[in-house]
């Protein structure tokens, strides 16, 4: 499977959580692609397992991953309209970034609590 050039966003369409965050960051971006990673059909070949992709969400740039959660959201953010692409950049800064990082696996951890959660958030 070839993922445009742009990237894609890989994320859990089972969970309500997460799919609601990503039609949030559809709305707000145009320039790279948005997908449940259960559409995809080949996930050996991203070096990825069902198991890696129920924890975290994936950015994914020419057959490669370039970001696991927040980084992934980072990335998906920089292509974003302003001022969300800003958001995207500073959360790359190397101490926001280890906040993020921290931040997002808490959220995943607890996402069956989070608005528009449902029974298959739970990890």
């Amino acid at each position: 499977m070839s993922f445009m050039t742009t990237g894609t966003l890989l994320y859990d369409g089972d969970c309500g959580f997460c799919t609601r965050s990503a039609t949030w960051l559809r709305a707000h971006g145009d320039n790279f692609s948005i997908k449940p990673w259960q559409t995809v059909d080949d996930l050996s070949s991203l070096g990825l397992t069902e198991e890696r992709l129920q924890e975290a969400a994936y950015f994914i740039s020419g057959n490669q991953v370039v970001g696991r959660g927040a980084d992934a959201i980072a990335t998906a953010l920089t292509r974003c309209t302003r001022p969300w692409q800003y958001l995207g950049y500073v959360i790359k800064v190397p101490i926001i970034r280890s906040l993020a990082r921290v931040g997002y696996r808490v959220v995943a951890k607890n996402r069956h609590n989070m608005p528009g959660s449902t029974d298959s958030c739970r990890l």
